[in-house]
């Protein structure tokens, strides 16, 4: 009899810059920004003949009385806390317990208790090694796969998913990143020699998605364009295929390094191809952060100038930000701010500095004894692992805070996406002739909804909206552009308000000085601090 497989992504222990909380808080069932794509790679990996099941937490409730054979858990660090407790709830009930994906294979020492079976790295090429011992009940306690080839990767079972409450499908191009950011453990689990699918393998993709309604997709590759001929090929595809679309064509996003705005022909290939948002980690403007961290493609060129280069071919950003690094002294947050409102950048994904397991900065900073290891520290986005060395982390987090509210004041925002709308340039692409309507799925009309009622909150977001119509009036092909903008806040201020981060009043305040200083004007840790995290 074949077997059967109840596959869960569990939902993070906190919101994201990149979630969807904000329909709940809003009022509306629970949706997600971006499907996810490992529980349906993994479910078309499975054999043919096994009953197959997912279940997104962020959307559905986990059924503990599934009469599956097996249960599979999935997720990042920040779903770790959750990935523990459901593990450990199937097993009560007897069982069988498999967990891999990037938080299992990155930390296999926190999930290692609470499984059956542990998965370590990438599953194609073990996946009929653990799916034959599974079909025999005979399975070994850990399997761990390699680097494979993603040119035998299958197409995902999509029609698995609860599609309905996604914003944007997802296809992943390529596995791995050349670039060796002392913080970033993707090329821990991923290598730096970046994989690829076949262009035909991605089209198939993008023909399912778009026959399931999507029509915005994540290209959910960690560096879209760092290997320039490759990216080049792949995006005139994407644009021959994208401009032949017969219901409406796609809006693309996804992540990049800032130097693919050197190069002015995979910019315009963006463009053509329908590509309207990229994240960028662009960290921070002290540069000798950026080179102590390895952040070398952000040396050596104006950050602001990069910047523009996106929108002036239709592209909008996010960017990445971070605070904490160790050439960061307490001016660090007031630098941060006067950077961002130089930029055409709405939306930043601000946080602290942390040191992921298995990256050069977690050895680094356990090697010097800087390393705080309590269990939950990675977990949010306002926390981190680290001990700092040029300010206390008292000053850490109060600036980081300052900065985040300063950085979302309504009139602050609105200032970034007023500077975007006058930046942007003229779209290349699909969209060229300005924003070509689809019906829309009820999902993407309850985002419209989320946006109105962001507005309704007080005076000042009313001001902000009165700010960013009268800019979009002049330029009405903006508009897109600036909704995905004004969704992204109303995430941002759920993240902030359910993390009661919220204090419209520091907007505009100065800076309250350091707690502590020692003689030399060095910031030390506060005594408080130092009993509990040493």
């Amino acid at each position: 009899m074949p077997k059967s497989l109840y596959l869960i992504n569990p939902r993070p222990s906190h919101p994201s810059y990149f979630g969807a909380e904000v329909f709940e808080q809003t009022g509306y069932a629970r949706a997600q920004a971006i499907a996810d794509l490992a529980t349906v790679t993994v479910a078309a990996l499975a054999p043919a003949d096994w009953e197959v099941r997912v279940c997104e937490e962020g959307v559905e409730t986990i059924d503990f009385d599934s009469d599956a054979d097996y249960v599979g858990l999935t997720g990042k660090v920040i779903q770790g806390q959750r990935m523990v407790e459901v593990a450990d709830a199937f097993r009560a009930r007897g069982k069988t317990v498999l967990i891999g994906g990037p938080h299992a294979s990155l930390s296999p020492g926190a999930v290692r208790d609470h499984c059956d079976v542990l998965l370590i790295g990438e599953l194609e090429a073990i996946a009929d090694e653990l799916f034959a011992d599974l079909e025999r009940s005979c399975w070994k306690p850990e399997y761990v796969g390699d680097k494979p080839s993603l040119e035998t990767s299958p197409l995902p079972r999509f029609e698995l998913y609860p599609n309905d409450r996604a914003l944007s499908g997802c296809v992943q191009t390529s596995r791995g990143c050349p670039f060796e950011c002392e913080f970033c453990d993707v090329i821990q689990y991923l290598g730096r020699n970046q994989r690829h699918k076949t262009v035909e393998q991605i089209i198939a993709e993008l023909d399912a998605l778009y026959a399931l309604g999507f029509r915005a997709i994540f290209l959910a590759d960690d560096n879209f364009t760092v290997y320039r001929k490759r990216a080049k090929n792949l995006l005139a595809g994407l644009r021959d295929w994208n401009q032949s679309r017969p219901d409406g064509p796609v809006a693309f996003h996804t992540q990049v390094s800032i130097d693919a705005a050197r190069d002015l022909e995979i910019m315009r290939l963006c463009g053509e191809a329908g590509l309207t948002r990229v994240f960028i980690g662009i960290e921070t403007p002290n540069v000798e952060s950026l080179k102590e961290t390895g952040k070398r493609q952000n040396v050596g060129i104006d950050l602001v100038e990069q910047i523009e280069v996106f929108l002036a071919h239709g592209i909008s950003v996010t960017g990445g930000m971070i605070v904490g690094f160790d050439h960061d002294g307490p001016d660090i947050f007031q630098r941060q701010l006067e950077f961002a409102m130089a930029t055409p950048i709405p939306i930043f994904t601000l946080g602290a500095l942390v040191a992921p397991a298995a990256t050069p900065l977690f050895e680094r900073m356990k090697a010097s004894g800087r390393l705080i290891e309590t269990g939950s520290e990675t977990q949010g986005v306002w926390n981190t692992n680290i001990l700092p060395t040029s300010m206390s982390r008292g000053e850490l987090f109060a600036g980081l805070k300052w900065l985040g509210n300063n950085l979302y004041s309504p009139s602050n925002f609105a200032q970034r996406v007023v500077r975007m709308i006058a930046t942007m340039g003229p779209q290349l692409g699909p969209f060229k002739t300005g924003y070509t309507p689809h019906k829309a799925r009820p999902v993407e009309t309850e985002a419209g909804a989320v946006i109105r009622k962001l507005f309704r909150r007080g005076e000042a977001e009313r001001q902000m909206w009165a700010t960013i119509s009268k800019a979009l009036a002049d330029k009405p092909e903006a508009g897109p552009m600036v909704m995905n903008s004004l969704f992204s806040y109303a995430q941002v201020r759920c993240l902030y308000e359910t993390d009661h981060y919220w204090e419209p009043e520091m907007a505009g305040a100065a800076l309250a000085p350091p707690p502590l200083v020692a003689a030399q004007g060095l910031a030390t840790l506060p005594r408080a601090d130092a009993k509990q995290l040493l």
